[in-house]
């Protein structure tokens, strides 16, 4: 598969990844067996880049990934996973519903602080079973994770002190690169007006669908050097499975506007003779900001859907048409 360079950092990523919240039981359970065989499914394809989070099913995920790359040699592959919640025992009573089937016994602190993000850093590398990760996203530092109160506490407590942990483990050769990992485009400017990234991971907001992060974020990443990740390229669905429905738009179901929209998307790849979904996952890489894209699955059989469907060339004339029934935010 080819790869693309992550900004400066000197990180080869390849062009598909491999998102693994879905493997951390991401609305239903999923045994161990299933999960390695898609992890393996994808290595077989060539996904050599592979991105997980505490948050993903309590540590589940971390736990599966890690399990998988054990005997892969460490620098065949490129590892991410997420800085900012730290996980805590419980001990009796119920386990927070984060949307996670069957989760590990953890509940969920935010801690974006010097000593926070240390610590979930040591805590993931004990949970993966490997001695290091490339990259280190700060995960969910946006304004719908929070109060107005709460969000302005962490970002500061971030700008003032998380950051030169990270820039240490950097420094130290323990990572190899840092940013943001989050949905909102506003959250991306909130952080880089106030510190430097090496990338961000992007769901959902540089889509064919939806460009709200190309009024401003685009040109602000090109001018500051930070490469991007994309994921959520489907927007939870739609781009998928098309305008059906009971399809879903950000994880509800699509409005009429969206779903009009996306009925003209399909006409345009009709017209092209491809599939919607394969315009979708190619879309992103148009940008030379944007170093890969991420696939989330739990089943080998969806993963080589996709793979097939990116593997479909499209015509250059497609992406006007196609601009004009995306939303410009």
């Amino acid at each position: 598969m080819k790869t693309r360079k992550l900004g400066s950092t000197g990180l080869d990523l390849t062009e598909l990844s491999f998102g693994a919240a879905p493997i951390g039981n991401l609305y239903r359970p999923v045994d161990r067996a299933q999960a390695m065989a898609t992890l393996q499914a994808a290595w077989e394809r060539g996904i050599r880049y592979f991105d997980t989070a505490p948050f993903y099913g309590q540590g589940l995920s971390e736990r599966r990934v890690g399990d998988f790359l054990q005997d892969k040699p460490r620098d065949s592959f490129v590892l991410s996973t997420k800085v900012g919640r730290l996980l805590e025992p419980v001990t009796s009573g119920p386990l927070p519903d984060t949307g996670y089937v069957g989760a590990l016994p953890f509940s969920i602190t935010y801690d974006y602080s010097y000593d926070g993000i240390l610590r979930s850093w040591e805590d993931s590398l004990q949970r993966l079973g490997l001695p290091s990760v490339d990259i280190l996203y700060v995960h969910d530092l946006e304004p719908d994770s929070f109060d107005a109160e709460g969000y302005a506490a962490h970002l500061d407590s971030f700008s003032r002190s998380g950051i030169r942990a990270l820039e240490e483990l950097k420094r130290d050769g323990h990572i190899k690169a840092y940013g943001l990992g989050v949905n909102q485009v506003q959250a991306c400017l909130d952080v880089m007006d106030r510190v430097p990234l090496d990338c961000l991971l992007m769901a959902g907001r540089h889509s064919l669908l939806d460009r709200s992060a190309s009024a401003r974020l685009m040109g602000l990443c090109e001018q500051s050097g930070t490469a991007m990740v994309v994921g959520g390229v489907f927007n939870s669905g739609i781009l998928a499975t098309g305008a059906r429905p009971g399809a879903t738009f950000n994880y509800h179901e699509a409005p009429p506007e969206i779903m009009a929209r996306v009925t003209e998307m399909e006409a345009v790849a009709a017209r092209h003779d491809v599939a919607l979904a394969t315009a979708a996952l190619h879309f992103p890489l148009k940008s030379p900001v944007v170093a890969s894209v991420l696939i989330g699955s739990a089943k080998p059989a969806s993963l080589t859907r996709n793979f097939d469907l990116f593997a479909q060339d499209l015509p250059e004339a497609i992406w006007p048409e196609m601009e004009q029934h995306a939303i410009f935010g």
